[in-house]
């Protein structure tokens, strides 16, 4: 039975030794791989894709102050390599529809104040205050007209439908009780007002720059028989309506050799801000606050330096890159590099997160795991030795022995033909010398027997 024994196991293949499973290895190095994938694909995810390189901004009517402003946005975008889209419109309110629509392919847009009322802005936020938009009330009249209720019975041209300038005439002509049936009401506004003012058609016109051109309103100022309404009320307006800011054009301050105006002419004026959707992407964000400081920062008439752009919220919230931008300014890759390039290194920052704190921390786990692994085969091979070890002890026939030994061959066999690495085949041997004492422990009890 011994040599019987003794031939069996010279037969046996011998092990297969490499100086690294690389079977294990992959294995073993696979779900590192894994869980790193799913962190990149989850910060990827979490974080926001490349900043586009066009926009698009609802300004105002061809020649208006909003699509003069864009103008100037576009020149200062244009050097950071972002192309600004500007598209026509009727003003303010339009400019509003088309924020709020999803289906209009607008980013941004110029909003004056006053007409977020009884609508769901949530989806929308402000960039900043960025300037005051004045109310010019020009009209025509052998008097001076001290209160705008003295309009009654007047032509009144109030701008066209979509105009911020027409919600504020028609809060103003609400709140002194006119109205279509005690005035007439003309969608005129621009040039087409200005002639009506001159050649008579016209009594008196609300105009604003989103729907009229800065060329309109002073040309206006220079025509004979036609006046500037000053708003002696201005302090009670402010108060009545928030939107509304009281500003002031100092006595001559158009013209101090004729004294234009002659005594101080005091307007409203609600604050634009610059709006946008959520969708905006951080990047963009701060280059359009950017190129607000640089188009509106300057002193003018009616305004102080640096008193634009303001981080103050009226009617729509400010966004949370607006306020770190106003507290803290541009992000340091940003200011310390091109705009492409932080673009770009940003993005690789946020994607070598996972990679520190996953893939890392995750290879030095592998030599540990790769251990494990090679091990818990030679311990499966351990526990089925253990069990035949227990049944050849136990009482059985001739045949139940017969079957134990070629199951006990079984396992020497399927141990030889192990791929092991070297490091490893001290445990092999080992295990070798184990099989070897159970085939000799039942070599005794079959003598025995």
């Amino acid at each position: 039975m011994k040599e019987n024994i003794k031939i069996l196991a010279a037969m046996r293949p011998f092990a297969r030794f490499t100086r690294i499973s690389l079977r294990d290895l992959v294995v073993t190095v696979l779900p590192v791989l894994l869980v790193t994938a799913i962190g990149i694909g989850a910060a990827y995810w979490l974080m926001r894709p490349a900043p586009p390189n066009t926009l698009t901004i609802t300004a105002g009517p061809t020649g208006s102050t909003f699509q003069l402003y864009a103008k100037k946005y576009q020149k200062v975008l244009a050097q950071k390599g972002i192309k600004l889209k500007i598209l026509p419109s009727n003003g303010s309110l339009e400019n509003l529809d088309r924020l709020l629509d999803p289906a209009a392919k607008v980013d941004v847009g110029f909003v004056q104040g006053g007409l977020a009322k009884g609508r769901q802005v949530d989806r929308l936020f402000s960039l900043g205050s960025v300037f005051h938009e004045p109310l010019a009330l020009f009209y025509r009249s052998a008097k001076p007209l001290t209160l705008i209720s003295q309009l009654a019975g007047k032509r009144l041209a109030i701008g066209p439908e979509g105009s911020g300038t027409r919600a504020v005439a028609l809060e103003l002509l609400k709140a002194n009780g006119i109205g279509p049936d005690n005035a007439t009401l003309l969608d005129l506004s621009g040039e087409a007002a200005a002639w009506g003012l001159v050649d008579g058609t016209v009594d008196a016109a609300f105009l604003m720059g989103d729907s009229a051109t800065p060329g309109d309103m002073r040309s206006l100022i220079w025509t004979p028989g036609v006046h500037l309404y000053d708003f002696v009320q201005a302090e009670a307006y402010s108060r009545r309506y928030p939107y509304l800011n009281q500003l002031v054009i100092p006595m001559g301050a158009l013209d101090f050799g004729q004294n234009i105006p002659g005594a101080d002419v005091h307007l409203l004026a609600p604050t634009v801000e610059l709006v946008a959707r959520d969708t905006l992407h951080p990047a963009l964000s701060d280059l359009l606050i950017e190129a607000a400081k640089e188009v509106h920062g300057r002193a003018t008439l009616l305004q102080s330096a640096g008193e634009f752009p303001a981080p103050v919220e009226h009617e729509y919230r400010l966004s949370d890159d607006a306020k770190r931008y106003y507290t803290s300014g541009k992000k340091f890759l940003y200011r310390s590099l091109p705009f492409w390039l932080a673009t770009l290194v940003d993005r690789f920052l946020v994607l070598f997160v996972p990679v520190v704190v996953l893939f890392i921390p995750g290879l030095k786990l592998v030599p540990a795991l790769y251990s494990w692994r090679i091990r818990s085969r030679i311990y499966r091979w351990y526990g089925l030795l253990i069990s035949i070890e227990r049944t050849l002890l136990a009482q059985q026939s001739a045949e139940e022995r017969t079957e134990t030994l070629r199951r006990l061959d079984e396992i020497e066999a399927g141990v030889n033909g192990m791929k092991i690495p070297l490091a490893y085949a001290d445990q092999f041997y080992v295990l070798r010398d184990h099989i070897r004492f159970v085939r000799e422990r039942y070599a005794k009890e079959s003598a025995a027997g």
